[in-house]
């Protein structure tokens, strides 16, 4: 090419020379000379700079209008010519698509092409099969027409898509300023068969583990392991965890912790947990004496709260390879296998042991290795749960909020409205009192008598013994109010149990009830009947006249009385023999050999 192979070519006034020599000879126009140089030059100075954009040929991605010749290659094998797509047939196609493919059922393409054949004999009844539009047209329509992010979110449900499917934006840290800013909380039915902690070889199930993580850090707050069902309850012995000591509680089981090695202790900004556990009124008192937000997941969004939901992963692959009696999938004995909840071993407090030990591991020594860190976290600083809590301490949210035990307990519990009478304070249909109550004079009775509207009171599901009074609205003052005697059937017991028993009792009153109705009915009708009787048998008094009737009353009553008295008298039988009563004795006797006595038989009265 003696345009390029001329070393003059890189100088401009040179090389509009030579373009003008070439364009003299009639090689080529300017523009085109020009265009082919730059090519060349921005394509890599070789030969093939100089091809055709070949990229471009076929016009991907652009609809092409079929005329009375099908698009694309003939057919070889398959019989026929083959079907144009008509605008009238991609809206088969796109009805097809949308009725049978783009939904949550997961359809497969075949399956829709196959509707769509169905589809296409009701419009177009005379139409041989080798004609009706194949499954590859029909496929070229669907990735023309459909953009991959709407065929996804079609293809599941939303929550499924809002859970599963959506593009990630984010990360939880970017939404917590430090430990405490947010603590999740969710439970768990473990993946193990335990046994009771005073007879072993009593299998009680699988059991609740209740988590409280800090969404900052990864630390774990707050645990609860029990064989209650996940509710509001055990939530909030969770939470109870979660915000106080827990040396003490590690020292229940066994194990010796600082406060160091533990240290959550303290109310966080805000928790999040599911709407069926921390919703409505029970939690409104956290809220309002602690200044404690409660947030709420939306129904089946557990990836709102990823982070507990990932550590009961984390945490039952600790324990898994070892223990007995874990969940391997069916229980049905097959080809000889043993039933894996025979192997329950583990009792409820070594199992609560175990969870301990575990927890303590991933708080201090658990390397977050795909933790996201933020600007201003050192690069030498350990990315544990512990390491994070103390460095965001220091320089995020210092610490946290202490309150006192006993207080944050009581604004745990649920709460509820109560009544006061002279019998007491009532409370899910028992009653409770407490001297502050007597001092008051709320018990006494009488119409003057002042007793106080719209109480409410905290109580304790797991005993009935008491409950909390709270005397003044919008006020931390409570009174402890124990068991009235008259509910003293109910000492001892749980709530739960205090329900069972009343809803026996009601069915019980309620089948008396029947039974007393139509045992009154019965009464009733036989009065009635012996009033009908007694008015057929009454004499006939017109021969007296009223006044007399009346002035004999008294003396009738003095004889009736009198016959009254003789009827009821006692007349002893004074004609009956007083005998002793004959005595067996316990242990055996010797025969009696002496002569008998005739006595009583020969001197006794005719």
């Amino acid at each position: 090419m003696p345009l390029i192979s001329d070393e003059q070519i890189f100088n401009p006034k040179a090389r509009a020379k030579l373009i003008n020599a070439l364009i003299d000879s009639h090689v080529s126009t300017k523009r085109t000379l020009y265009k082919q140089l730059r090519r060349y030059w921005q394509r890599g100075q070789i030969q093939n700079a100089l091809l055709p954009d070949y990229k471009l040929s076929g016009g991907k991605g652009k609809k092409r209008q079929a005329t009375d010749k099908k698009l694309g290659r003939p057919r070889i094998i398959t019989s026929g010519k083959g079907a144009i797509i008509t605008p009238e047939v991609e809206k088969l196609f796109r009805r097809t698509i949308e009725k049978y493919l783009l939904v949550a059922k997961k359809n497969t393409f075949p399956f829709t092409h196959r509707q769509f054949k169905s589809i296409y004999e009701t419009y177009y009844p005379e139409t041989p099969e080798e004609e009706i539009p194949s499954l590859w047209q029909m496929k070229h329509f669907y990735t023309r027409e459909y953009k991959q992010a709407e065929v996804m979110s079609k293809q599941v449900t939303n929550i499924a898509y809002q859970k599963d499917v959506r593009p990630l934006l984010s990360t939880v840290n970017t939404n917590t300023l430090g430990p405490g800013s947010r603590f999740e909380i969710d439970a768990t039915i473990a993946d193990i068969y335990i046994t009771s902690n005073s007879e072993r070889a009593c299998i009680i199930g699988r059991p609740v583990v209740y988590t409280v993580i800090d969404s900052f850090s990864r630390m774990v707050a707050g645990i609860y392991v029990g064989m209650e069902s996940p509710s509001y309850a055990t939530a909030m012995q969770a939470l109870t965890n979660a915000l106080t000591d827990k040396v003490a509680y590690c020292a229940k089981y066994g194990i010796d912790i600082t406060n160091e090695e533990w240290p959550v202790n303290g109310l966080p900004d805000a928790i999040l947990a599911d709407r069926g556990e921390l919703i409505g009124y029970q939690i409104e008192s956290l809220e309002r004496n602690f200044s404690i937000r409660i947030e709420n997941t939306g129904p089946y969004r557990g990836d709102a709260k990823g982070i507990v939901e990932r550590y009961f992963g984390t945490l039952q692959a600790i324990f898994k390879p070892f223990l007995p009696g874990i969940v391997t999938g069916t229980k049905i004995k097959k080809q000889g296998d043993r039933d894996y909840r025979l192997d329950a071993k583990v009792t409820l407090n070594e199992f609560i042991e175990i969870i301990l030990t575990s927890v303590l591991y991933h708080n201090q020594f658990h390397t977050l290795e795909y933790y996201d860190r933020d600007i201003d976290m050192p690069e030498d600083l350990a990315m544990t749960p512990l390491s994070l809590w103390n460095w965001g301490l220091q320089n995020r949210t210092g610490k946290l909020r202490s309150a006192p035990e006993e207080a944050i307990q009581i604004a745990l519990l649920p709460q509820i409205d109560v009544t006061c009478s002279p019998l007491g304070i009532k409370a899910l249909g028992i009653y409770f009192t407490s001297s502050e109550i007597l001092e008051q004079g709320w018990l006494h009775r009488g119409k003057s008598v002042k007793r106080p509207q719209n109480l409410k009171a905290a109580y304790d599901p797991r005993t009935a013994n008491q409950i909390y009074l709270f005397p003044e609205k919008n006020n931390n003052k409570y009174w402890i109010c124990k068991l009235a005697d008259r509910s003293r059937e109910f000492i001892d017991c749980t709530f739960w149990e205090v329900e069972k028993v009343q809803s026996e009792q009601k069915q019980a009153i309620s089948k008396s009830k029947m039974t007393s109705d139509n045992k009154l009915r019965a009464l009733e009708s036989a009065m009635a009947k012996k009033v009908k009787e007694i008015e057929k048998n009454a004499i006939n008094t017109a021969q007296m006249s009223d006044a007399e009737r009346l002035r004999q009353i008294n003396d009738n009553k003095e004889k009736a009385k009198e016959a009254e008295r003789k009827e009821t008298a006692f007349h002893p039988n004074v004609n009956k023999k007083n005998q002793s009563a004959d005595i067996i004795p316990i242990t055996k006797q010797d025969d009696d050999c002496s002569f008998p006595d005739y006595i009583d038989e020969l001197f006794d009265e005719d």
